[in-house]
């Protein structure tokens, strides 16, 4: 392409976290500029956070309704949208711009519920359209470095996977000695969804497992806790978990650990090796066996694999982290999206992000863990 991708946005606006590391990541790599957005319900507010992006007051919109209809017609509309709404809103914006023949990036969980899950996935696929889900911790350089060592068979036959996902930022408000942001519309489940914490964070420890792994989840034994006064949504959650291929393991996700900031990591159990990843040491990958040292492998060394290399922009000893990881899904997606414009065919592969059937698996782990914790941790299969 002899141009930069014109990226619209749906939420995002003025005082939104999730909206501005977005708009960095998308940024980063100077392929992708934003154009046009309906950034608030408020249209006041979107128009101002319009100004506050340097957008064309004409594309600042009052509603997404009216953004899709109007950046489709348009000669030089938007390439693709960035749906950073809330969870109850992100199966009709996203129908809308499919339904306007505009490729689509959607901040996770996919939707609220299984059925609307699965009838996205339909609109997706006959769309022929980009849908691209943003489980960012995939885009780290060292977790494509351990996807590869399970995929070269380096670990042997996997026999245990264990990911958590604690974080401690709500413990004050167990004893009503705080005022967290998990008091904000994630503990609504009108908004959010039937789950809080895993449908949050435990989403994505799931699908860290899934992507390195590539197991699927066949069953869960699951325990959610609202330790939370008042509140109907977990704060907690603890799973037990039959992957496929006989492997077992251990899922758990909390916003009430103390002392944990934002904790995400796996350790994956082999015959020959383990590997263990930590989110917040995101360059490196301890390499662990039962005869030998451990080894460190580190970000930007050209020991490592391919995808690893590839997804780092500075040399070792250089750390990137969390903006950059989230950069490499939009440098993926720009990828996929600049080839359908170009008419050219996929790599062989495909491209390297997360789909809209890894948002139909997480929204079934979610429905799972909801109803297996309703029957007293009953093990319960994913409705696949």
């Amino acid at each position: 392409m002899n141009r930069k991708l014109r990226m619209g946005m749906v939420g995002g606006g003025r005082g939104a976290f999730i909206g501005q590391v977005h708009r960095m990541a998308a940024n980063l790599d100077g392929k992708i500029e934003l154009v046009a957005g309906a950034f608030s319900s408020n249209p006041e507010k979107s128009k101002l956070s319009g100004q506050d992006f340097f957008i064309d007051p004409e594309r600042a919109y009052g509603n997404y309704e009216e953004m899709a209809k109007a950046e489709s017609s348009r000669e030089d509309g938007i390439d693709f949208v960035s749906i950073v709404v809330q969870n109850h809103l992100h199966f009709a914006v996203a129908k809308c711009f499919l339904d306007a023949g505009i490729n689509v990036i959607c901040d996770k969980p996919l939707t609220v519920d299984l059925e609307q899950a699965k009838e996205l996935k339909k609109i997706v696929e006959s769309s022929d359209l980009i849908f691209v889900l943003t489980h960012n911790y995939t885009g780290y350089p060292m977790v494509k470095e351990a996807k590869r060592m399970v995929e070269a068979g380096e670990l042997g036959r996997l026999l245990k996977v264990v990911a958590e996902y604690p974080q401690g930022y709500a413990v004050g408000d167990v004893e009503g000695e705080g005022s967290s942001a998990i008091s904000n519309w994630r503990a609504d489940p009108k908004i959010a969804g039937k789950s809080n914490c895993m449908g949050d964070i435990g989403t994505h420890a799931h699908n860290l497992t899934k992507y390195i792994t590539g197991l699927e989840v066949d069953e869960i034994a699951a325990e959610l806790t609202a330790f939370i006064p008042g509140r109907e949504l977990d704060d907690d959650g603890n799973c037990l978990v039959r992957f496929t291929e006989g492997v077992k393991g251990i899922i758990y996700a909390s916003q009430i650990s103390n002392g944990d900031e934002n904790n995400l990591n796996i350790r994956v159990y082999g015959t020959k090796a383990s590997l263990e990843w930590h989110q917040e040491d995101p360059n490196e990958l301890i390499v662990k066996y039962a005869n030998a040292p451990r080894k460190t492998y580190r970000r930007g060394n050209d020991y490592l694999g391919a995808a690893a290399q590839a997804n780092s922009r500075t040399p070792f000893a250089h750390p990137e982290g969390f903006i950059e990881a989230f950069a490499n899904v939009y440098l993926a997606a720009a990828q996929a999206i600049s080839d359908k414009i170009d008419g050219n065919p996929a790599p062989e592969g495909g491209y390297d992000f997360p789909t809209v059937d890894d948002g139909v698996a997480g929204v079934a782990f979610i429905g799972a863990c909801v109803e297996s914790s309703q029957n007293n941790a009953a093990w319960t299969k994913l409705d696949l």
